[in-house]
């Protein structure tokens, strides 16, 4: 049984694939090629953005929407400590301090009554300048953006939506990527778009931030290539990965409604067993991850191993105790709802082609140590 099967979906599109690749070897554009603007129109419709920005990695795509905001030394960013260090790495990375905040018990994602908290605190000690939210749309569901741009708009801060796990999602009919001034989103092999290796994009409204988005992707570009207005990053996407990427958008909408079909079963099948995902009225999830709570989540995780099914554990230490970021000052207990459920959850495997009969072997092992 696969986690992620990628060879299942591979199996539809290969001929696609290959032919997408032909077509690079013969124009020899490797890096920033056509399949680039292609790319970049389709994404952009797709999630009714007016612009899109193909970029290296999901880290760039959220590391350049911050050199374009100018975010640096003094400045606050505020980010849940429940998610992959990508998105607090991001915001070190431009000299600025991450400040955490404690997540929702039942979506996972950033609270937004905590935040206001945070907020308010560093507002307080008057060490640092708020300056912006990075809310985590976790495991494919999108955060709460009306709560949150409230908040951001009383304290003129900028949100910049962390869509990495949410691309397909959408809130309120609004897709995932357009659900703030700027969004960055990552196509990881193991994404619910990804690629056959690292990329991403960066979606906004926003002409000027547009602009700076294609200089910083290019060294800080001006007029020419040998023209650097600002300091940028490396950040361009190879045309071969851009390639990949449309072949899977031509079954992509389909695969998001597959996804929503196996969460619906695993939540019918797993009732009562384990703490099931809960996604909020207006919301649609992508799915990135079927993830539940369970209080003895390692011997569950034992008993599944034992019957050959693959289990992952997303995420077992939350941000304000890693070693990383030790210098803040964070300590156990600061932030209780994410500790307690960095100890009890754990996610199944969740892809479109997973089969009913695999999803009850998985319920069965779980309902019967339950």
């Amino acid at each position: 049984m696969q986690f992620i099967d990628l060879p299942a979906q591979q199996k539809r599109i290969r001929e696609r694939i290959e032919a997408g690749m032909k077509r690079i070897l013969d124009h020899g554009q490797y890096i920033m090629g056509p399949e680039i603007r292609e790319l970049e129109a389709k994404l952009a419709a797709f999630t009714g953005s007016r612009y899109a920005v193909a970029v290296a990695s999901g880290t760039d795509a959220l590391l350049m929407p911050l050199l374009a905001e100018n975010v640096g030394r003094g400045d606050a960013v505020f980010v849940p400590t429940f998610t992959f260090i990508a998105t607090a790495g991001a915001v070190a990375l431009t000299g600025a301090t991450p400040v955490f905040v404690d997540i929702d018990p039942e979506t996972f994602n950033i609270d937004p009554a905590s935040l206001e908290g945070a907020i308010e605190k560093i507002i307080a000690e008057k060490k640092l300048t708020p300056r912006g939210i990075m809310p985590v749309d976790l495991f494919g569901q999108p955060a709460d953006y009306d709560a949150i741009q409230a908040i951001a708009d009383k304290h003129r801060m900028f949100v910049l939506e962390d869509a990495a796990q949410s691309f397909g999602a959408g809130q309120k009919g609004r897709k995932a990527g357009a659900l703030a001034r700027v969004a960055g989103t990552s196509f990881f092999p193991a994404k619910p778009l990804g690629c056959y290796g690292d990329g991403g994009m960066v979606f906004t409204d926003d002409t000027a931030v547009h602009e700076q988005l294609l200089s910083i992707r290019v060294h800080g570009q001006g007029a020419d290539k040998y023209t650097n207005v600002r300091v940028g990053i490396n950040g361009r996407m190879d045309s071969l990965q851009a390639s990949v990427l449309l072949a899977k958008m031509d079954i992509f909408p389909e695969e998001i409604e597959l996804r929503q079909q196996v969460a619906g079963r695993y939540d019918r099948l797993l009732a009562g067993a384990v703490k099931t995902p809960r996604i909020l009225p207006g919301n649609v999830s992508a799915w990135a991850q079927y993830s539940v709570l369970h209080p003895h989540r390692d011997k569950v995780i034992a008993k599944l191993r034992e019957e050959g099914i693959p289990t992952a554990v997303y995420y077992p230490i939350p941000l304000h105790m890693q070693q990383a970021f030790a210098g803040l000052g964070y300590r156990q207990g600061d932030f209780p709802v994410a500790e307690k459920t960095a100890n009890e959850i754990f996610s199944l495997p969740m892809h479109p082609y997973l089969q009913p009969a695999d999803q009850e072997r998985i319920a069965e092992v779980i309902t019967r140590f339950s």
